[in-house]
C-alpha cells in the first residue's frame, strides 16, 4: 500500500485517510514516512499505535515539544524561540510552572458553573437557527458556541466574537483556498490577537472581573505570574484550541450522526446519552489529527530505532480506532463506555487543559439540539478543511 499521511488534499477531498492507518497498525505500527524535501520537511516516524502514542505522549524527557515545536511543520530557527514561550511548545519543567499558573483558570468546578449559561448560549443558536429554516450548522451553532464562551471566559464583548472567528481561521487554515493568505497574514492575526490580548490585560488590571484574565494577570500563592509575552501566547493557544477543536469535534459529531442515523434516533429518544456521546464523538472525529515530536536522545518504540533529532508524528486518529483497545472500533456508538479515547491528548504533560469544559460543551450542545430539532437534516453536502492537522469542516448545511 502507498502511504502518505499529510497529504492535504486527501483530507481536504476524503478525511482522515483511515485504511492506511489500519494497515500501519497491523504491519508497521512505527513507520518511517518518506519526507518531501519541495515542501521543506524531513521523513518522520509515523506512530499509530494506541499504546505507542501515550508512550511517545508521556515521556517528554525522551520526545521534546520544544526543540522543533509541536506542530507538524518546519519553522526557521529565528521564530521557533518566540513559539517556545507557548505551552503546546514546552517541556517540564517550563512547562509545569507555565501550567501551574494557568490551571487557576480551569479546574473542574470552574467550568460546571458554566454549564448553564453555555445550555442559554445553545438554546439561543436554536432560536435563530428554527428562524432561519436552512443553515450551516458550522457557521451557525458549531463556531458561535466556544466563541461565546471564551469570550465570557475572557470577559471579552460577545461582539468580538466575530473577530476571534476570523484570526482563528487565519491562523489555522491557511493550507486551505477559502481561508488562506500568505504566511505573513498568518502572522498578522497572531499580532492582532497578542495585541488584543494586551489591551484586555490592561482593562483588567485597572478594573479586576471575575474572570480568567484576571485570575492569570495576578501572582499565583508563591508569587510566580506570568510575562506579558506568556499571557499573550496564552491568549491565542486558546483562541486557537480552544474554538478549533470544539468547533469541529461539534461538526463533526453532527455529520456523524446524520451518516448513523439510528444512533441520532438512540439520542433524540435518550438524550442522557449525550455524556457518553461527547467522548464518542470526541473518538470518532478526533479533532486535532496529529502532533509532532523530537527524540531528545537514541530510544526505541517496539522494534524500531530512534534517533536523537529524529521527527516523530502522532497520529491521535489512529489511535482512536485502535483494535487492540476498542471494541468495533470502526463503529459509532454512542453509548460506548468505557472509553479510553486520546481525543485530549495521551496523558502526559500536554493533556488538554480544556477537556473538561470542551466535554461540557459538547454533552450540552448536543442534549439540546436532540430535544429542539429531533428532524434534523443534512441539506447539502459538507465540505472538508485542506489541512492534516485539524480534522475539521467547514460548511454542512442544515434543514431545521
Amino acid at each position: 500500500m502507498e502511504i502518505n499521511l499529510v497529504d492535504q488534499d486527501h483530507y481536504a477531498r476524503d478525511g482522515v485517510p483511515h485504511e492506511q492507518l489500519k494497515w500501519l497498525r497491523a504491519n508497521d505500527p512505527v513507520f518511517w514516512h518518506k519526507g518531501d524535501p519541495e515542501l521543506g520537511w524531513p521523513g518522520f516516524w509515523a506512530v499509530t499505535k494506541h499504546e505507542d502514542v501515550v508512550h511517545v505522549s508521556r515521556h517528554s524527557e525522551l520526545f521534546s515539544s520544544s526543540k522543533k515545536l509541536a506542530l507538524f511543520n518546519e519553522m526557521p530557527e529565528e521564530q521557533l524561540e518566540l513559539q517556545r514561550l507557548m505551552m503546546l511548545n514546552q517541556d517540564p519543567p517550563d512547562h509545569t510552572r507555565r501550567r501551574s499558573l494557568v490551571n487557576r483558570g480551569f479546574t473542574p468546578r470552574q467550568m460546571g458553573a458554566l454549564e448553564e449559561h453555555i445550555r442559554e448560549i445553545c438554546h439561543n443558536l436554536i432560536d435563530e437557527a428554527a428562524a432561519k429554516g436552512t443553515v450551516d450548522f458550522v457557521t451557525d451553532v458549531a463556531a458561535p458556541l466556544p466563541l461565546y464562551v471564551i469570550c465570557e471566559l475572557l470577559g471579552a464583548p460577545v461582539e468580538d466574537r466575530n473577530k476571534i472567528f476570523e484570526w482563528s481561521n487565519r491562523m489555522i487554515g491557511s493550507e486551505d483556498p477559502d481561508y488562506a493568505g500568505t504566511p505573513e497574514e498568518g502572522q498578522m492575526a497572531a499580532a492582532e490577537v497578542y495585541a488584543y490580548a494586551n489591551q484586555l490585560a490592561a482593562q483588567r488590571r485597572d478594573q479586576p472581573r471575575d474572570d480568567i484574565v484576571t485570575k492569570l494577570i495576578q501572582p499565583a500563592e508563591n508569587g510566580e505570574v506570568l510575562t506579558e509575552d506568556e499571557f499573550d501566547l496564552f491568549v491565542l493557544l486558546l483562541v486557537v484550541a480552544g474554538n478549533e477543536t470544539t468547533r469541529n469535534a461539534a461538526s463533526g459529531g453532527m455529520l456523524t450522526l446524520f451518516d448513523n442515523p439510528a444512533q441520532w434516533e438512540r439520542l433524540v429518544r435518550d438524550r442522557s446519552l449525550a455524556r457518553t456521546a461527547a467522548d464518542e464523538i470526541v473518538r470518532w472525529v478526533s479533532p486535532v489529527n496529529l502532533f509532532r515530536r523530537t527524540a531528545t536522545r537514541d530510544t526505541v518504540i517496539r522494534d524500531k530505532q530512534i534517533k536523537e533529532g529524529d521527527k516523530i508524528v502522532v497520529f491521535y486518529s489512529s489511535a482512536n480506532r485502535d483494535e487492540d483497545v476498542f471494541d468495533a472500533p470502526s463503529s459509532f456508538d454512542i453509548g460506548r463506555d468505557p472509553n479510553p479515547h486520546i481525543g485530549f491528548g495521551g496523558g502526559g504533560a500536554h493533556f488538554c487543559l480544556g477537556n473538561h469544559l470542551a466535554k461540557l460543551e459538547l454533552r450540552v450542545l448536543f442534549e439540546v439540539v436532540a430535544q429542539r430539532l429531533p428532524n434534523l437534516r443534512q441539506a447539502g453536502e459538507a465540505k472538508r478543511l485542506r489541512s492534516n492537522f485539524i480534522n475539521g469542516i467547514k460548511t454542512l448545511p442544515v434543514e431545521v
